[in-house]
């Protein structure tokens, strides 16, 4: 396997105390080119050398958290603890996924909180605050957005959305 990015001297602490190192690209993949900076992981077990999977700006993947596939984590967001991110998944702007939280599939987390065994997939999108923890189930073209809690022995699918009573706009979601 060749090796797709190297952890570079630049470090930074998560929390005061888990160490993580930027990343580098060592050769070309995706929209990634040879020499660009990502995230930060702790380790190389965070971030699969496979695929088109990345890290990017101030992102964070530590513990035994895991990315790989073709996932994106970006815009400051942070994967942590025993969660998975991966397939075509996107987790951004800010977004924390940790515990034992899967996201998969084209599934998209964007400023939201997912943890405990939570898993969002399928075209399923969480944004806007929200919060889905439990044993929650989200897939198919679901849209949960807002200040909203989601949680315990819960399954959404279909087409469908829940939210608190702002009007998501097309950015927020279109699930066509």
């Amino acid at each position: 396997m060749e090796k797709k990015y190297e952890l570079t001297d630049e470090t930074t602490w998560i929390y005061g105390n888990k160490l993580t190192y930027r990343i580098r690209a060592l050769r070309d993949f995706g929209d990634v080119k040879a020499g660009d900076l990502g995230g930060f992981v702790e380790h190389e077990r965070n971030l699969s050398h496979n695929g088109n999977c990345w890290v990017r700006g101030l992102s964070a993947v530590y513990d035994d958290a895991v990315v790989c596939d073709n996932a994106i984590v970006d815009v400051a967001s942070q994967v942590s603890k025993n969660a998975k991110v991966f397939g075509n998944a996107q987790v951004t702007n800010g977004a924390k996924v940790s515990d034992n939280a899967r996201i998969y599939d084209n599934a998209c987390v964007s400023g939201t909180v997912i943890y405990e065994n939570a898993q969002i997939y399928g075209n399923a999108k969480a944004c806007c605050g929200a919060s889905i923890y439990g044993n929650t189930k989200i897939y198919d073209k679901v849209l949960v957005c807002g200040y909203v809690n989601v949680y315990g022995d819960f399954e959404l699918s279909g087409l469908a959305m829940i939210g608190d009573n702002r009007k998501p706009s097309t950015e927020d979601y279109n699930p066509f």
